[in-house]
C-alpha cells in the first residue's frame, strides 16, 4: 500500500539515533506517514554489529524505542514527548548492515498519562526482521532534559533523498 508523507520529523546534533553529528549514530530519518503512522529510515554501518554482518540487538531495540516513541511527538506538535516505561522485542530475522532499512511505529492505545505502541523493523523485501512493543509515559520535554533546541540543532534538515510517498505492506 502506498502511504503520503505527511512531514518529516526534526534531527538533533548529538542523539544516536537521529543525530547527525554523532558519528557513531544513526543518522536516521523520521517521517509521518498519512495513517500517523512513523516511518524511519536509516542505513546502519559495521560499527553497529554485533556477529558479523549483522546488526545489534540493542541498537535494533534503540531504533524501535526511538520510532515509536516520537509517534506521540507528531500527534502533539512537541507539546509531549514519550519516556518508555516498559519495552518488548522479539527478533525474527537477522538484519543486515550497509542497506537502506524501514522502521515503523504507531499508537495502538492512548490514554491520559500514558500511551502504548507497536513497530517493526522491515528488511529491504518488507519481510519483518524485528518487532517491538512498548508503554511510554507522555512528558513535555521540560521535565525530561535540560532540552535547549537551538544547542541540541533540533530541527528539519531536507535531503533531495526524502520520500514524498512510499510502499509498505499493511
Amino acid at each position: 500500500m502506498r502511504y503520503h508523507v505527511h512531514e518529516k520529523q526534526q534531527n538533533s546534533k548529538m542523539c544516536f539515533v537521529c543525530g547527525l553529528k554523532n558519528v557513531a549514530g544513526l543518522k536516521a530519518s523520521f517521517y509521518r506517514l498519512e495513517n500517523n503512522e512513523m516511518l524511519g529510515l536509516f542505513t546502519p554501518g559495521d560499527e553497529h554489529q554485533s556477529y558479523p554482518n549483522r546488526l545489534h540487538g540493542g541498537i535494533a531495540a534503540a531504533i524501535l524505542d526511538e520510532t515509536i516513541g516520537r509517534t506521540i511527538l507528531a500527534l502533539h506538535e512537541d507539546e509531549v514527548w514519550g519516556v518508555t516505561v516498559d519495552f518488548n522485542l522479539k527478533y525474527r530475522k537477522p538484519v543486515p548492515l550497509n542497506v537502506e532499512l524501514r522502521v515503523r511505529g504507531r499508537i495502538t492505545k492512548e490514554g491520559g498519562r500514558l500511551f502504548e505502541g507497536s513497530g517493526e523493523i522491515l528488511l529491504p523485501d518488507g519481510t519483518v526482521a524485528v518487532e517491538a512493543t512498548g508503554r511510554y509515559m507522555k512528558l513535555p520535554i521540560d521535565k525530561i532534559a535540560d532540552f535547549d533546541y537551538e544547542e541540541q540543532e533540533w530541527e528539519v534538515v531536507n535531503g533531495p533523498s526524502d520520500p514524498v510517498e512510499i510502499e509498505l505492506n499493511p
